[in-house]
């Protein structure tokens, strides 16, 4: 395989891949590795703490997250359990400046396989577990504005009809700029 560019494009929203339903990981190979790092690369360029293959246009169930300086890789997770409720503010990668309040369980516990193909669960809350389900629900092809009230989904729809335009092609592609300076992100999921 041809090596990947350190940072990949980010599909935005209206890009079909964001809707889909991923294909979980049977093989942990070299490419999926260099795939994984291109994606934390693009991640940290674009500001963010989580990122899902769909959202790079691939298809693998595969998505990473990095909340207060712990990378974590997640191939195939999913929530095992999860209790609590809480609201909290969600922006996307793939819905650049377009942010609304989500309910999510505020624990969890998950399962997942790391980069070497090894299983681990863990408990998360808080911003971790926020983050964590995001990703997830990227791969099955939900978005945090899903969640939203009608009302609410129609202003951020309307508000996104402006911002669009940005992105031709559905495709938000980060300037030499933004990765050179990619150590200095915020919370965008």
């Amino acid at each position: 395989m041809t090596p990947l560019p350190l940072s990949l494009p980010l599909r935005v929203l209206g890009d079909p891949i964001l809707r889909k339903e991923t294909t979980p990981v049977t093989a942990i190979t070299n490419d999926l590795r260099q795939l994984i790092d291109a994606m934390f690369t693009t991640m940290y360029a674009a500001r963010g703490i989580g990122l899902a293959a769909p959202q790079v246009g691939r298809t693998e169930r595969l998505t990473i997250v990095d909340v207060k300086d712990e990378p974590l890789v997640l191939i195939n997770p999913e929530v095992l359990a999860s209790s609590g409720m809480e609201r909290d503010e969600e922006g996307c990668l793939s819905i650049p400046d377009i942010y609304g309040d989500v309910d999510r369980p505020s624990t969890i516990h998950f399962r997942a396989m790391d980069r070497d193909g090894n299983v681990f669960e863990r408990e998360a809350d808080g911003l971790l577990a926020r983050c964590v389900q995001h990703e997830i629900d990227h791969l099955h092809g939900k978005l945090f504005i899903d969640y939203l009230s009608v009302l609410k989904r129609r202003a951020a729809l309307d508000q996104w009809a402006k911002e669009k335009e940005k992105y031709p092609g559905n495709v938000r592609v980060l300037t030499a700029e933004e990765i050179a300076k990619h150590h200095h992100r915020d919370e965008e999921l």
